[in-house]
């Protein structure tokens, strides 16, 4: 009697702030599992505005698709709703120049501002910034479980802010660089093999 073959991971992407799944790291992600064969795998939300809203819309997705099954992938202020799932969760990612404490940076932001991919306008509320609050995570519970890639380069973001956030995690500074990780192309095999994305694979528990 064959044993059932292994299947990988679903794998929840989760873009940035002012971003959405048109983004450029988030298209690599799809044609890299295309590639596999794996594109079924890929939960790919448009996240809402709000904090609160955003982090109830990945439980959900990650309760209807991947119970005990997943991995997930977050940028910039994805990458603060990731590690807030991953403690919720007890699930391996990877964080890519992720938000350490989005408070320091959205509170300029409160407005309506628009989409970087649709123009479409959305308000970022005063409130929103106490949803933040109520999701950040002070310390990692198990650095294990996480893959960062910080780029020295970041011109929103301190790199060294995630370094020391992400300590005893597997690390990738990436030296120069930019926010959006331009050379995500180059990194896009080691972010999937981390998540298990291999049909002989195991994720990161």
């Amino acid at each position: 009697m064959t044993s059932a073959p292994h299947l990988p991971p679903y794998l929840l992407y989760l873009h940035g702030f002012r971003s959405s799944p048109k983004s450029m790291k988030a298209r690599v992600v799809q044609a890299a599992l295309e590639e596999r064969g794996l594109l079924d795998r890929l939960i790919c939300p448009q996240l809402p505005a709000s904090p609160k809203a955003a982090f109830a819309l990945a439980l959900d997705l990650a309760a209807q698709h991947a119970p005990g099954n997943l991995a997930i992938v977050g940028s910039s202020l994805g990458g603060f709703y990731a590690c807030a799932l991953a403690e919720r969760l007890g699930v391996p990612a990877v964080v890519i120049n992720p938000s350490v404490d989005p408070t320091r940076n959205l509170e300029h932001h409160v407005g309506v501002t628009t989409n970087w991919h649709s123009d479409e306008p959305f308000e970022f509320r005063p409130e929103y910034i106490d949803e933040l609050k109520a999701l950040r995570v002070a310390a990692i519970t198990q650095p294990g479980r996480y893959l960062l890639l910080a780029a020295t380069g970041d011109e929103v973001l301190d790199y060294r802010d995630m370094v020391a956030h992400y300590a005893g995690a597997r690390q990738h500074v990436i030296y120069g660089s930019d926010h959006a990780v331009s050379e995500f192309p180059m990194y896009v095999d080691e972010v999937l093999a981390f998540c298990g994305m291999d049909v002989d694979g195991d994720p990161v528990q």
